[in-house]
């Protein structure tokens, strides 16, 4: 009887006692593998040429860089050098870069500059008779992916550059590519391919975490993924 009894009170004091819930998993950014820096190459393997002309990489350099386009997305294979212009830090300020700006093209949600060594950005040209972004579904905040050897980094379209160099990206995109971020003598001569999702903005702007989720979600709608 007494084994009956207390077995029993077990069961009872364990109906009555306050139960943990089991604690969900974290949320992910995507839910299954990422898209490959070689599925989004082999996606702009080819060139339908959107730009009027053609843009040099640098200054004195050749202009023989087209702007392409698809039904989805407008993607260029460049250079890049260092934008560090916006709001001033540690790593971008008149000290570290001779030619830095403290304003960009567009500005976070609160009236300030962007800070190029925090948020991962693109530069686009300014408008031009070469090519005028603004007709092809890209403003400030558009979602790019940036890829460089084999990595991928999803930014925004953050600033824009002299009407005709392309190739260039904020102190924060090269450094998350693994590429040189200083912006004296820091870049990559060639290499790195950027893809701008059309009609597809973040707002805020300065919200990386969402460029992220919405650029993975955008890059497997253009590779074909499901």
């Amino acid at each position: 009887m007494r084994v009956q009894s207390l077995t029993l009170a077990a069961a009872s004091a364990a109906l009555l006692a306050p139960t943990t819930p089991t604690a969900a998993p974290p949320p992910t950014a995507w839910r299954g593998n990422p898209v490959s820096a070689a599925d989004l190459l082999a996606k702009v393997r080819d060139c339908t040429p959107v730009s009027r002309g053609r843009y040099r990489s640098d200054i004195g350099a050749p202009a023989n860089i087209p702007v392409c386009g698809t039904r989805d997305a407008v993607f260029w294979k460049a250079d890049m050098d260092i934008d560090c212009d916006g709001r001033p830090g540690h790593r971008c300020n008149r000290r570290t870069d001779p030619h830095f700006s403290d304003s960009t093209a567009y500005a976070q949600s609160d009236g300030r500059p962007l800070s190029a060594e925090r948020l991962p950005f693109i530069v686009v040209p300014a408008p031009s008779r070469i090519w005028d972004y603004r007709e092809h579904g890209v403003g400030g905040g558009s979602v790019a992916a940036v890829v460089h050897r084999n990595r991928v980094q999803y930014a925004v379209v953050g600033d824009t550059g002299p009407q005709d160099i392309i190739g260039e990206a904020s102190y924060a995109t090269a450094k998350a590519l693994g590429i040189r971020a200083d912006p004296q003598g820091g870049g990559t001569p060639s290499g790195v391919t950027y893809i701008v999702f059309k009609n597809a903005r973040v707002s805020p702007i300065e919200d990386h975490a969402a460029a992220v989720t919405t650029g993975e979600r955008l890059a497997r709608q253009f590779v074909g993924a499901r």
